[in-house]
């Protein structure tokens, strides 16, 4: 998501500053109290001329109306507003699994699909908070070892495949997942969406 390289078009980076890592876990919680600053960018890039706004956090689905309802352009916060879409692609009796960076009590849950207008859609999820080197890259700690992190998405999608077989398509939740999607996608021979499938 913050490789410009990864689209076609051309794309402004704006960083939400003044967010330190237990702001942002109140924020993905839910707290508004933290939103002033995301509303302010997605101002901000629409006065310079962007057509479109995305984000790089999933979580931020939670702020979804708040943010496109404060500028005249279409903004999209979450990969998880693929959710419905996606549904409507597979057969009756299909599901759809998703990857999040953190399924505990303090991750992704009811509430951030009911955000993303997916409230009755049958969803499994599994997260990557006790994978090793994900957790290290999701939470910028320590050296990245693209290999061994391929290996732990990989892993987990076939087994949450593996423990529901009705699956016919996997949501990536978290931005730090898109470089995987095509290992995972031929690991699991099912269609993969994330980031990068919302924005193109």
């Amino acid at each position: 998501m913050g490789n410009s390289s990864t689209f076609k078009f051309p794309i402004r980076l704006h960083v939400v500053k003044d967010i330190d890592v237990s702001a942002r876990l109140r924020l993905f919680s839910g707290s508004t109290e933290f939103i002033k600053p995301f509303v302010q960018a997605a101002k901000q890039l629409e006065e310079i001329g962007v057509k479109a706004i995305t984000s790089n956090c999933g979580f931020i689905v939670q702020y979804q109306d708040i943010i496109s309802s404060s500028v005249n352009i279409p903004v999209f916060t979450s990969s998880l507003l693929q959710i419905s879409l996606v549904y409507k692609m597979l057969k009756e009796d299909q599901i759809i699994g998703i990857l999040t960076a953190d399924v505990s009590s303090k991750g992704l849950g009811k509430k951030h699909l009911k955000a993303a207008g997916a409230k009755d859609i049958p969803v499994v999820i599994r997260g990557m908070e006790n994978a090793e080197d994900f957790k290290a890259l999701n939470e910028n700690k320590g050296i990245i070892y693209p290999e061994k992190i391929k290996e732990e998405l990989v892993t987990t999608a076939k087994e949450l495949i593996k423990d529901y077989p009705k699956i016919g398509a996997i949501m990536l939740e978290c931005a730090n997942m898109p470089a995987y999607s095509k290992f995972i996608q031929e690991a699991t021979k099912l269609p993969v969406f994330d980031f990068v499938t919302l924005t193109n």
